[in-house]
């Protein structure tokens, strides 16, 4: 028997993939590299977002610790609002979730 409550909770992550046209993607995952692995299919099943087929080659550009999957959604949606340069500008940062919260606006 597990001791669930021993167990930690899984930590979410943003994450941004530079396709090969340099559109930028966005995504949340407990996991950025099983679920980049995913993108690129390399297992051949198919579980990569349907808006990167075809991209590729395929590149992280960007991934920031979450704590919770709230946090990460609402997150996510809030990058996915903002225009390319300013996506951009954030790939160039190296903020925690604290500091790129005050940067967008402090909503988060």
């Amino acid at each position: 028997m597990t001791d669930k409550s021993s167990t930690k909770p899984a930590e979410w992550n943003l994450y941004m993939i530079r396709c090969g046209d340099g559109s930028l993607y966005t995504g949340i995952t407990t996991d950025v590299s099983r679920r980049f692995g995913e993108h690129e299919n390399i297992d051949g099943k198919n579980k990569g977002a349907k808006a990167l087929r075809g991209k590729k080659p395929l590149t992280l550009v960007y991934q920031i610790a979450v704590s919770n999957r709230s946090d990460a959604l609402k997150l996510e949606h809030k990058i996915k609002q903002l225009n390319k340069s300013i996506k951009e500008e954030l790939v160039s940062l190296n903020y925690d979730f604290v500091e790129l919260g005050k940067w967008l606006g402090g909503d988060l």
